[in-house]
C-alpha cells in the first residue's frame, strides 16, 4: 500500500491565496487574560518575638515569630549570628535555616552567649524584607563546685565554685 501511495502525484496548490501582509493581530483578549491572573505578592516582613522565659538552655534557644498579615507563606528563613563587641562583628559567621513553622529551636550554641536573630518569609513570588533583629541569650553553664575548698562548722558552711563561662554571670542561686 505504501508503494502505491508514493507513486501517486499529490496536488499542493492552495485553495486561497496567502494574505499575510494585511492581517492585523488583536491582542486585546490576551491582555485581558493576563490582567485577570491573580499574582501572589511577596509576603510582608515577619515580627520576631522577644526571648520568652525558660526558652533557653546552655546550648539551645527557642525562637518564635509571627506574620501579622494574610500573606501566603511557603516557608521562613531564620538567620542568626553570635553578638560580638569587637569592631569586626560584621565578619561573624551568619547561619541560615529554612523553617515551615513560626518557631525553631536552635541547638549546638555556646553557653551564656548572646545571639542576634532575624527572619524573612518566602513564597513563590519572592522573599519578604527581614524582621527587626532580636537578641537572645543562652543560659550559663552550671558552676563547678571546688570540693577541696568546702568547709563547715555547726552553724555555717563555706562553698566555693567557679564558672566555666567565658562571659560574666550576673548572679548565682545556692540551694540547700
Amino acid at each position: 500500500r505504501l508503494e502505491e501511495f508514493l507513486k501517486e502525484e499529490v496536488n499542493l496548490e492552495l485553495s486561497t491565496l496567502p494574505d499575510f501582509e494585511e492581517r492585523a493581530i488583536d491582542f486585546s483578549e490576551v491582555e485581558q487574560l493576563m490582567n485577570s491572573i491573580n499574582t501572589i505578592p511577596a509576603p510582608c516582613a515577619p515580627v520576631i518575638n522577644p526571648q520568652a522565659p525558660n526558652a533557653a538552655t546552655g546550648t539551645s534557644l527557642r525562637v518564635c515569630w509571627g506574620l501579622f498579615s494574610d500573606d501566603t507563606v511557603e516557608c521562613y528563613q531564620l538567620c542568626y549570628k553570635p553578638v560580638s563587641n569587637e569592631r569586626h562583628s560584621d565578619e561573624q559567621a551568619e547561619h541560615m535555616l529554612k523553617v515551615k513553622e513560626t518557631y525553631c529551636t536552635i541547638t549546638n550554641l555556646l553557653p551564656n552567649t548572646q545571639y542576634e536573630f532575624w527572619v524573612s518569609a518566602l513564597n513563590a513570588s519572592g522573599i519578604s524584607p527581614p524582621s527587626e533583629r532580636a537578641v537572645y541569650v543562652t543560659a550559663p553553664s552550671p558552676p563547678v563546685i571546688k570540693s577541696k575548698k568546702i568547709q563547715s562548722c555547726e552553724n555555717a558552711a563555706l562553698v566555693c565554685w567557679e564558672s566555666r563561662d567565658i562571659n560574666p554571670v550576673d548572679s548565682y542561686t545556692v540551694e540547700l
